[in-house]
């Protein structure tokens, strides 16, 4: 059971990351002009990443001001992103099955 806990969490944890990774490209590719939000799709596409991501981001933008007009706060993002998943989770789902009996 613990193990297709952790199995979900990693997955979605996974997911936010590319989520993360694939909103600042197509913030690049709209800023140099080579994917045009006004076409429907392309538009709704980058409102539903924003909306999973400027959660995750708010935070960090509070912390880290724009460096040279660049937002360095997807890399911040995704450095903690990959912590949680990569020694937090484990660390946590071990101490589970002792509390569990």
């Amino acid at each position: 059971m613990g193990g297709t806990i952790l199995f979900i969490l990693e997955a979605i944890l996974s997911l936010l990351i590319w989520a993360i990774i694939v909103n600042a490209i197509m913030s690049w590719l709209v800023a140099f002009d080579v994917i045009n939000l006004r076409h429907p799709m392309v538009r709704q596409f980058a409102r539903f990443l924003d909306a999973v991501t400027a959660p995750l981001l708010a935070p960090f933008r509070r912390i880290v001001p724009p460096i040279g007009g660049m937002d360095i706060t997807p890399i911040f993002a995704l450095i903690v992103l990959e912590a949680i998943k990569g020694y937090l989770l484990p660390w946590l789902f071990s101490l589970l099955p002792p509390v569990l009996g």
